[in-house]
């Protein structure tokens, strides 16, 4: 299991309250975790050793043991769990510094806890898709606007629905050809829901981009693909997660992109020289 406390700190708003005591006891001291028992830790945690046994197995580990074995190996790679919120009066290479730590752990920690088989199996579903729909809703929605661009140089006919009434009618309209992939950080967007739930029910084959840790959105997704952004509080939907969203879009882009070279190289030559059009000669 790799970074186990990527995945804990990514989950750990959206974990029961017994698992959260627990997971919040590893984060704020890991060093001092993997010198404990079951039993120490349960008891430091207000809970008991199966629950603690239970939010190992949840994130990954076999055990305890394996959890310590993953922890020992997260400190000694100097990893840090520093999201660090930016305060008033602070000075400008205060706040470059922070958000760009922040950006540069939401990729690390998305790299710890992307499953390479699970995006084989989204690659393979967009590959044999004769639609592919990229469904988002506020700050999802310049992600799926540009997953969609993207794909649509490689030839491949993508379209992106960030309106919640027209998502829900185009996913109605889906079926076993059409793949739909439904970015949503904390799955549980209603309307996104909404659609991919309706998208499964028509027959179509949905992926969902969200953050790690259990949402409703996974639910109705045959593969998910999971970030590890922890959102800081100055403010509500920090840029992180959206750094996050477009690596696995760019990671999706590029297996797509090899998989048949030949055509990809000819679509976004074609795709170029449309483009091309649009501009002013130089001078």
């Amino acid at each position: 299991m790799d970074s186990p406390l990527a995945r804990l700190n990514a989950s750990l708003q959206h974990l029961p309250r017994t698992a959260r005591r627990i997971a919040s006891v590893i984060i704020s001291d890991p060093d001092r975790v993997i010198t404990m028992t079951v039993s120490e830790l349960a008891e430091a945690a207000e809970a008991s050793e199966g629950s603690v046994i239970g939010l190992c197995q949840q994130i990954g580990a076999g055990g305890f043991q394996d959890l310590k074995i993953a922890l020992a190996k997260d400190i000694a790679a100097g990893r840090s769990l520093l999201h660090e919120d930016i305060s008033p009066g602070e000075s400008s290479d205060d706040v470059l510094r922070k958000i760009a730590a922040s950006h540069i752990m939401a990729i690390q920690d998305s790299i710890a806890v992307l499953d390479t088989a699970a995006i084989d199996c989204a690659v393979d579903l967009l590959a044999g898709a004769e639609r592919i729909e990229f469904y988002g809703i506020g700050t999802a929605a310049p992600i799926a606007d540009d997953a969609a661009g993207r794909f649509l140089h490689l030839g491949l006919p993508a379209k992106s629905v960030t309106d919640s009434h027209m998502q829900a009618v185009s996913a109605g309209f889906a079926g076993p050809k059409v793949t739909t992939v439904t970015i949503s950080h904390s799955g549980r967007t209603r309307d996104t829901l909404d659609a991919t739930r309706i998208a499964r029910t028509a027959g179509a084959r949905t992926i969902g981009i969200t953050n790690y840790g259990r949402s409703p959105l996974q639910a109705w997704c045959e593969v998910c693909l999971f970030t590890a952004s922890k959102e800081t509080h100055y403010r509500m939907e920090a840029r992180s997660s959206r750094i996050a969203q477009m690596l696995v879009i760019d990671v999706l882009y590029a297996r797509l992109a090899l998989r048949n070279w030949d055509h990809s190289l000819k679509a976004i030559a074609r795709s170029y020289d449309t483009l091309a059009t649009k501009r002013l000669p130089p001078g």
